[in-house]
């Protein structure tokens, strides 16, 4: 199956204009590696390995010459898991200041340490670029509503990592999703910091895994892993800046009814979530069907606000009362909320967010009418 990426008309465009180097990250195996190789059809290219010594020899000179050397007459340079060059934020300065007419992309599957050692250096000089599984949007482009449609339930259940999609067969996909589960989904965590409890980072892993689209007690995990309350905060956003899970907060208008104070987490990938708890049911026999559903649109409309540049804060929000809104966006100085619903439901705000926050949008989203909220117009790629 040919994959159409949205993220590579991003990639032209900034390249186009050829005054950043552009920082691209995105978790291990969404794809980065098999779309920068397309770009060689249409530049000089060079790839560079971070992982390689002779590469970091080169760089640790400081000196532009070595560099022009390496270089020769490619126009675009390629320096895959970046963060393993030493100083690569002074590096990239010198690449930008010295060599303004090569472009340059560098890479790494988390912002762990890569972040750390060029948002300094690179201030105005860069562009950051993040990359996620595959999109509903870009499936779009090959392939039919209805064919889309008819395969959400193996989206729902595997999720939307590339390779699980072109796989064939139940077992491929699931043996797929625990081979990335056991070498890839905290491999960097792992190498870079100093994380003493790794079979605890796994155990938390799966405690959020049974609390997709549920408050987040950092309590209650606490106790669970017999770790304190700031060892766990760390774990999560370590595992969040890895680019497995992804945090939303509560909105609050300073409203001692709202809450305001805890976290919902959810998945990059829901077929990741799913093999950490080893159920790859048909999402119709599943209890947790809501919070797969909640949790795969979530992503999908980060992917779809992402790829399309649309400025947006996202939040949830929810009242000591019980009344809640799975999904408030705060753009073009308006409120807009979306409810979560796997079947079509008849559904409409709570009262009290109509009381509180009046003239704002409100839209309930479901299995039959998804699409318009999680993908742009369709426009097929032959």
């Amino acid at each position: 199956m040919m994959l159409h990426r949205d993220m590579a008309g991003i990639l032209n465009a900034a390249l186009n204009k050829g005054n950043k180097i552009i920082v691209l990250y995105g978790a291990r195996q969404v794809g980065k590696t098999t779309l920068l190789k397309t770009f060689a059809h249409h530049y000089k290219m060079l790839w560079i390995n971070g992982d390689l010594q002779k590469y970091q020899d080169v760089f640790s000179k400081k000196d532009v010459a070595a560099y022009q050397e390496l270089f020769e007459d490619n126009n675009l340079i390629i320096i895959d898991e970046a963060q393993n060059i030493p100083d690569i934020g002074t590096v990239l300065k010198i690449l930008y200041d010295e060599l303004p007419h090569i472009r340059i992309i560098a890479t790494g599957s988390s912002t762990l340490d890569l972040a750390s050692k060029t948002m300094e250096p690179l201030t105005g000089r860069s562009k950051t670029i993040k990359m996620f599984p595959i999109s509903i949007n870009e499936l779009l482009k090959t392939q039919s509503v209805f064919d889309v449609k008819s395969n959400l339930n193996s989206y729902l259940t595997y999720g939307m990592y590339p390779e699980i999609i072109t796989l064939e067969g139940a077992n491929q996909k699931r043996q797929h999703l625990e081979e990335l589960v056991g070498a890839y989904l905290y491999k960097d965590i792992l190498q870079l910091t100093s994380i003493r409890h790794s079979d605890k980072l796994y155990k938390l892993l799966q405690l959020l895994a049974y609390q997709i689209g549920s408050l987040v007690s950092v309590n209650e995990i606490s106790n669970a892993l017999r770790l304190n309350h700031e060892t766990v905060n760390q774990y999560i956003t370590l595992l969040e800046k890895g680019f497995v899970i992804q945090r939303l907060s509560g909105w609050s208008n300073n409203s001692r009814k709202e809450i305001s104070k805890m976290d919902k987490i959810y998945f990059t990938d829901i077929g990741i979530r799913n093999s950490l708890i080893s159920n790859f049911n048909d999402i119709d026999i599943r209890q947790d069907k809501g919070a797969i559903w909640e949790n795969f649109l979530f992503m999908e409309r980060q992917k779809h606000l992402a790829y399309n540049e649309i400025s947006c804060n996202s939040y949830f929000w929810r009242r000591y009362s019980g009344a809640e809104i799975d999904l408030v966006e705060q753009r073009d100085g308006k409120l807009f909320a979306y409810e979560f619903k796997w079947k079509n439901k008849k559904s409409k705000a709570p009262a009290s967010w109509l009381e509180e926050y009046e003239n704002q949008e409100f839209s309930v989203i479901d299995s039959d009418n998804f699409m318009g909220f999680i993908s742009s117009p369709k426009q097929k790629t032959s």
